[in-house]
């Protein structure tokens, strides 16, 4: 359905440069994503390697994919402006 944000409330109409900056900021979550994922590639080899398999490694990936979606979602947020909490 094309124009749904007219039938959700809270949204507004964003100009070009706002949705250009909205882009860029998700562009920049796929990275971190990737950035992510690349991380827990490398820490999962080299915990095999050393010795170190306990999957702590894993829990602060998580903390960290979790801190940096809730800060992307902020900032999308601070463009937006929505007017609900």
């Amino acid at each position: 359905m094309e124009n749904q944000h007219h039938k959700i409330s809270g949204y507004r109409e964003l100009n070009e440069e706002e949705i250009a900056l909205m882009n860029r900021i998700k562009a920049k979550g796929e990275e971190l994503k990737e950035l992510i994922d690349e991380a827990n590639e490398l820490t999962a080899k080299t915990s095999e390697e050393y010795g170190t398999a306990d999957g702590e490694h894993y829990r602060w990936s998580a903390i960290a994919k979790s801190h940096l979606q809730q800060g992307l979602m902020a900032l999308t947020r601070a463009v937006a402006k929505p007017n609900f909490f």
